[in-house]
């Protein structure tokens, strides 16, 4: 059985012409780590809201284990569902030290337990040491800790995170990102996570929802996701992708495209006339001698690689710009002629 389950969850809004979420489907395995992606208005955000009980569905049922959270007519206030929420801003009390920000929770529980569970989840995320300090005193990564300490201390259910590291710089944010993962896997804690960031998505999850315009388009490993993405959205949401169309050969293994054949990973299970080919810049590869020749437009350095926008000429006569991904060590210049292959590995089918 699975642990949370989503049926047909659906959402619109008075006076909307159409649903913020529309049949979303999902089930989750205890101690999984769950990320709602998407753009702005995707309604990844709705989706969490529905399941904290803030938002009220318009239809659909959310179960958690053999207990019924909602469906029509029936629904469990918030209080009662067993979640711990991480909010965007953390929500701290300015006025309250760290460790009464997070006994703030345990209501049930008498003085005694509450400062001992407290200091219990500092350790786990390791701010016990701050205890006595306030919100103000520590920086953002150390805020966010507590947030999710706070959260973690009266043993949810289940923990929604909106946006966790929206706030925090380049740094803190890759740091606070093998933090939240771990810290969540040692207590084998189910979690759903918000976020319109490909890389905080990855990072972090077993399982990657990818939404557009309140419907889901792809649920998957994170590796799978950006290896086999389903249609040409889900493509290029998940970082820049060269797409190719193309009609594919009798063999069933490459496509001719409008910049000659592409090699395929897998042998196709159908002849299909019509093609989109998703290409992602690591599989295209200078070398010498390269199956496909092109002159360099375009080159930016961003630190890990050089993003080199090549243009190749068609077989209709017109030119194709391609993204690649040139290590940093290798030498590259506006208008050189250069050669590349194409990994098989990095090629996907896609749907339009």
């Amino acid at each position: 059985m699975a642990f949370i389950k989503l049926q047909e969850l659906t959402k619109t809004f008075p006076h909307a012409a159409k649903s913020a979420v529309k049949d979303f489907d999902l089930e989750i395995k205890k101690g999984e780590i769950i990320t709602l992606l998407g753009p702005s208005g995707c309604g990844k955000t709705t989706t969490l809201r529905m399941i904290a009980g803030f938002e009220k569905p318009t239809s659909g049922e959310i179960h958690f284990g053999s207990e019924t959270i909602f469906k029509q007519d029936y629904s469990l206030p918030p209080e009662k569902r067993g979640i711990g929420m991480v909010f965007q801003d953390y929500a701290l009390f300015p006025h309250l030290t760290v460790v009464k920000n997070v006994m703030f929770g345990l209501l049930k529980w008498n003085n005694k337990e509450k400062k001992k569970r407290a200091i219990e989840v500092l350790e786990l995320v390791g701010l016990a040491q701050y205890a006595n300090r306030y919100p103000h005193e520590l920086s953002g990564g150390q805020q966010q800790r507590v947030a999710l300490a706070r959260a973690l201390a009266p043993e949810p259910k289940v923990i929604l995170m909106d946006e966790p590291f929206s706030n925090l710089d380049a740094n803190m944010r890759e740091k606070m990102r093998y933090d939240v993962k771990r810290i969540l896997k040692s207590t084998n804690t189910t979690a759903i996570i918000v976020t319109h960031d490909q890389k905080d998505a990855f990072a972090v999850s077993d399982r990657v929802v990818v939404m557009k315009d309140g419907v889901i388009e792809q649920i998957d490993t994170p590796m799978e996701m950006y290896r086999c993405p389903k249609n040409c959205f889900v493509a290029q949401f998940l970082g820049k992708t060269n797409l190719l169309t193309g009609k594919m050969a009798n063999d069933l293994k490459h496509v001719y495209t409008h910049i000659g054949k592409v090699c395929l990973p897998t042998k196709s299970e159908q002849l299909i006339d019509e093609v989109t080919l998703s290409v992602r810049p690591e599989g295209c590869r200078l070398v010498e001698n390269g199956k496909y020749v092109a002159e360099v437009e375009d080159v930016i350095y961003s630190g890990e690689y050089q993003e080199v926008t090549v243009k190749i000429n068609t077989e209709q006569g017109g030119k194709q710009s391609i993204f690649i991904h040139v290590p940093i060590e290798q030498q590259v210049k506006k208008g050189q002629v250069v050669s590349f292959d194409i990994k098989p590995e990095l090629v996907s089918l896609v749907e339009k």
